[in-house]
C-alpha cells in the first residue's frame, strides 16, 4: 500500500516526509497553527469542488469544442489555450487558473484526435498560470503575500514585473509557432444537453470562490456554502476533490514554517542573501517551491525587488518549484498514469530553457 502510494502521489509523499523530518527540528507547538494559509487552502478546495461539479455536467467537454469551431487550427487552438490560462493566471491567480483551464486544454485536444500534443500543451499552460500571474499583486500566491508584507505601492510592484512578463509572453507565443496550422476536426458529437440549470449555479459557486481569492468573501462562507450546496446537489464533487494536492500544499507550508525557526538556518540564509537575492531565491524556489521561499525569505532581506522577480522567475524549473505545476503534474497524471515519465523530462526541458532565458534577462537588466 506503501508503495502504491508513494508511486502515484510521489509529490505529496516527498512533501510529507520533508514535513514529517522539520518536525524534528522543531517541536509541534502552537506556532504551528500559523503555518498555514488557510485562505488559499480553502479557496482551492472551494475551486477544486466546483471544477469536478462543472465536469460532472460536461461542462469543459462543451465548451472546448466552442473553442475548437471557433479557432479552427491546432496552432491557434494552442495560442488561444495559452492566453486564456495566461490571463486568467492575473485575474484569478495561477492555482485556480490552471484547475479551469487545464480540462480545457485536455478536452479539446481529445475532441480533435490530438491528444499526443497534451503533454506539451498542459507544460505551455503550466508555465502560462505561473509567468502570467507575475504581473499583479494577486496573480500569485507569493505575490499577494509580498506586496501585503513589504507594502509595496501597486505602480512600482507593476514597473517591476512588467518587462519579465513581456519577455514571458513572447516566448509562450514563439513556442506555439511550431504547431502547423492543420485543420481541426471534432471525431465525435454529443448527445447529452448542457444542464443549463446546474451550469448556472456552478459558475455562480465558480464566482464565489473568486471572490473569495479577491476577498470580496469572506473565504470560510464561500468554503461552507460551496460544499453545503454541492452536498445536495452533487456529492461525487466533493468526493473527486484531489485532497492529496491540498494535503501536499500543508505538507510543504509545514516546513516552510519550521525552516524559518531553525537558527542555523536563519544564519546561513541571511549570509547568503547579503550575496545575491536574487540567484538565492530562484535556487531555493527549486528546492522547496515559491510560496514557502517568499515567506522564509522575506524575515531575512529588505530587497523585495530581487525577492519578486525570484520567486516569481522560479516558479520555472523543477516540479515544486511552483505549487502550481503540482496541479499541472496531478491533472495529466490522472489522464495519462503511463505516460508520466516522459511528461516529466519535457516539462524539466521547457521550464529549465525559461528559467534561464528569464533568469539572464532580470541578472543582467533588471537588478
Amino acid at each position: 500500500m506503501i508503495k502504491s502510494l508513494f508511486k502515484d502521489k510521489t509529490v505529496f509523499c516527498i512533501a510529507f516526509v520533508a514535513a514529517v523530518i522539520s518536525c524534528f527540528f522543531v517541536h509541534p507547538d502552537k506556532q504551528y497553527l500559523t503555518y498555514i494559509d488557510y485562505k488559499t487552502i480553502c479557496c482551492l478546495f472551494a475551486t477544486l469542488a466546483v471544477v469536478c461539479a462543472l465536469k460532472d455536467i460536461m461542462f469543459f467537454t462543451i465548451l472546448s469544442r466552442k473553442i475548437v469551431q471557433t479557432v479552427g487550427n491546432l496552432r491557434f487552438l494552442a495560442i488561444v489555450l495559452v492566453i486564456i490560462t495566461f490571463v486568467g493566471s492575473m485575474l484569478i491567480a495561477n492555482d485556480m487558473a490552471l484547475i479551469t483551464f487545464l480540462p480545457l486544454g485536455y478536452l479539446a485536444l481529445s475532441v480533435t484526435g490530438k491528444e499526443k500534443y497534451s503533454a506539451y500543451i498542459f507544460i505551455l499552460q503550466n508555465i502560462s498560470a505561473n509567468l502570467g500571474g507575475m504581473v499583479t499583486p494577486f496573480g500569485n500566491p507569493q505575490n499577494l503575500y509580498l506586496y501585503s508584507y513589504f507594502n509595496i505601492p501597486t505602480g512600482e510592484f507593476t514597473l517591476i514585473m512588467l518587462p519579465p512578463f513581456i519577455l514571458a509572453v513572447t516566448m509562450l507565443i514563439l513556442c506555439c509557432l511550431p504547431f502547423k496550422c492543420e485543420k481541426l476536426t471534432i471525431n465525435e458529437e454529443i448527445k447529452k444537453p448542457l444542464d443549463i440549470k446546474r451550469t448556472v449555479l456552478y459558475l455562480l459557486l465558480f464566482t464565489l470562490s473568486i471572490l473569495a481569492v479577491f476577498r470580496v468573501v469572506n473565504f470560510i462562507v464561500a468554503t461552507v456554502v460551496v460544499t453545503v450546496i454541492l452536498l445536495f446537489v452533487d456529492r461525487l464533487a466533493l468526493k473527486s476533490v484531489d485532497y492529496f494536492l491540498i494535503l501536499t500544499f500543508v505538507c510543504f507550508f509545514i516546513f516552510a514554517g519550521n525552516m524559518s525557526r531553525v537558527d542555523a538556518v536563519e544564519d546561513f540564509v541571511s549570509l547568503i542573501l547579503n550575496k545575491n537575492p536574487l540567484l538565492v531565491s530562484l535556487g531555493s524556489c527549486q528546492v522547496i517551491s515559491n510560496v514557502p521561499t517568499a515567506i522564509l525569505l522575506s524575515r531575512f532581506t529588505d530587497n523585495y525587488k530581487a525577492l519578486l522577480l525570484g520567486v516569481n522567475i522560479g516558479g520555472t524549473g523543477t516540479l515544486i518549484a511552483s505549487l502550481a505545476s503540482l496541479i499541472t503534474y496531478s491533472e495529466y497524471k490522472t489522464l495519462y498514469p503511463e505516460k508520466s515519465k516522459s511528461y516529466l523530462g519535457l516539462f524539466a526541458l521547457m521550464n529549465i530553457l525559461f528559467l534561464a532565458v528569464l533568469t539572464v534577462f532580470s541578472y543582467l537588466f533588471l537588478i
